[in-house]
């Protein structure tokens, strides 16, 4: 029995992982996960991601049901994107990546200066 529960944690961890892979859509979700922002706000806030490459990894969200798209009434059109009731649901995983990637840090940086 234990087997087959793994390997439904398995396909479940792959469902995930298949939704969430690349580089940016879990730094996209966490840019979202306290603030709606504008298409040129996220691109500044994650460092290294090009306009083609949000726009693309914000569609696959957008068809994931993970954000929404707001076109604005402004000069010039501009468009905001936010986390649905759905993405929210992430938040939680997000903190726990950071907090973990906090102490990875710090123990590897630690772990460095021992060993010299």
């Amino acid at each position: 029995m234990k087997i087959k529960c793994c390997k439904e944690n398995l396909l479940a961890v792959q469902d995930t992982m298949d939704i969430l892979k690349g580089r940016w859509k879990i730094q996209i979700i966490a840019a979202l996960c306290y603030n709606k922002m504008r298409f040129s706000d996220l691109q500044k806030e994650i460092d290294g991601i090009s306009a083609k490459m949000l726009s693309n990894e914000l569609k696959d969200l957008e068809v994931n049901q993970l954000v929404t798209r707001t076109v604005l009434n402004t000069q010039p059109i501009s468009v905001e994107y936010e986390l649905t009731k759905y993405g929210y649901t992430l938040k939680k995983i997000i903190e726990q990546l950071a907090e973990w990637g906090i102490s990875h840090r710090k123990k590897i940086i630690s772990d460095d200066r021992t060993i010299v």
